[in-house]
């Protein structure tokens, strides 16, 4: 399964297009951009401010794995450079993101709504694809 986000920013959060397999699923919410060059890395005195950044651009693998902080099961992505948990989850704007993709339809300018509707679809895809023993991987661009 290939998850795909094409990103734009605001003054202080970054919306997306999320697509599944090439096909248009739902808007994304995540925090600012401090990668300012937008190369996918911290450098030339760029940084991370925990919770309020969003994650670089690149491709990750997904895993759904119990969240304890949510109490259950969520898309996580690993291995991304300078974060840890990352998760895709509901909420609807960038104090509910904490470094997160908040998934939903962006209705309403820098948020998102219906984002449990969204979740929970996410969630049955990601698990039906590891039951048919595909890898998730997800390009944020």
């Amino acid at each position: 399964m290939k998850i795909q986000i094409k990103r734009w920013y605001g003054p202080n959060y970054t919306m997306g297009k999320m697509t599944i397999d090439g096909l248009y699923f739902c808007d994304t919410l995540e925090d600012v951009n401090r990668d300012n060059n937008k190369n996918g890395k911290f450098d030339n005195g760029e940084s991370k401010v925990y919770g309020e950044t969003c994650i670089p651009k690149g491709k990750y693998k997904v895993v759904v794995s119990p969240s304890p902080k949510f109490k259950r099961d969520l898309p996580r992505l690993l291995n991304v450079p300078s974060f840890e948990g990352i998760l895709i989850h509901a909420g609807n704007t960038v104090s509910d993101t904490h470094g997160c993709i908040l998934v939903g339809e962006n209705k309403v300018k820098g948020q998102v709504i219906n984002s449990r509707k969204y979740e929970s679809i996410i969630v049955e895809k990601c698990k039906a694809a590891i039951k048919n023993g595909e890898e998730i991987n997800i390009e944020i661009i």
